[in-house]
């Protein structure tokens, strides 16, 4: 059985300008949107309740079932009852919060297990920013972007993610710096814009959501090159959604996603 795509999202996660390419993710495999909103816990219960909200909404958008698995700790998520909602996914999508929380929740637990297998039996697999940070080999602690945190959950152990890329560097100066330093061998730092999403994998998923591949050694644009320092080991990945003011450079390279 092939695994399915995997899908790394700078911003904007069950809203509207994201319904195409979630649509993409799901379309043709059972219609079970399973969402995990863990790296929201430790904000509390509104957080939580309204991330529910906005995937319930995007999954009435998308004419699917939202199967939400509220794991807030780790206990949570060794629950085989939590692990069980998993299976028969056909998108599991991991929003937004503390990346480093949300891979320490999940690092080695049922449910995280639940996901891989999921993953391997064809299932989508998203996360949007800390979510895509998790995904990835580096998931730091925010408010101490030196530490030497453990990992990610290495789903895509080859690259580290900056979400919100056109953002990121005025909230978090030194995440930049810090994503490069003992950036290891064969690794890829992917700088990704809010709203947009960078999907690989399997090359079933078409329209909005169709595999977009950059090379590791590009180049920032020149509209960022007054505020983005550069780099030859960062690939910025312009956009892949509809109704942004930003697009991808036309010349397409090897999937990053791919190992």
């Amino acid at each position: 059985m092939t695994a399915g795509p995997l899908a790394l999202v700078g911003s904007g996660e069950y809203l509207p300008v994201m319904t195409e390419i979630e649509r993409a993710l799901i379309d043709g495999r059972p219609p079970r949107y399973v969402q995990l909103a863990t790296a929201a816990a430790p904000e509390g219960d509104a957080s939580l309740a309204r991330w529910h909200r906005l995937g319930r909404e995007q999954a009435e958008r998308l004419g699917v079932e939202q199967v939400v698995v509220d794991v807030r700790t780790r206990e949570d998520a060794e629950s085989r009852t939590f692990a069980d909602l998993v299976a028969g996914a056909g998108l599991v999508y991991l929003s937004g919060g503390n990346p480093a929380f949300l891979a320490d929740t999940l690092r080695g637990t049922a449910v995280w297990q639940a996901i891989l297998d999921a993953h391997e039996a064809g299932a989508a697999v998203a996360g949007c920013s800390a979510g895509a940070m998790a995904m990835s080999g580096w998931a730091p602690r925010m408010r101490d972007i030196r530490s030497d945190h453990p990992t990610g959950l290495g789903l895509v152990d080859h690259v580290r993610v900056i979400p919100h890329f056109d953002k990121m560097l005025a909230w978090v100066p030194d995440m930049l710096r810090n994503a490069l330093l003992r950036l290891p061998e064969g690794t890829t730092l992917l700088g990704i814009d809010e709203d947009t999403a960078l999907v690989g994998g399997p090359p079933r998923v078409g329209g909005a959501g169709a595999p977009v591949g950059l090379g590791s050694r590009r180049r920032l644009p020149r509209r960022a090159q007054g505020r983005l320092p550069h780099h030859d080991l960062i690939t910025y990945v312009g956009v892949a959604v509809p109704g942004s003011p930003h697009r991808v450079p036309s010349s397409t390279m090897r999937d990053p996603l791919a190992p």
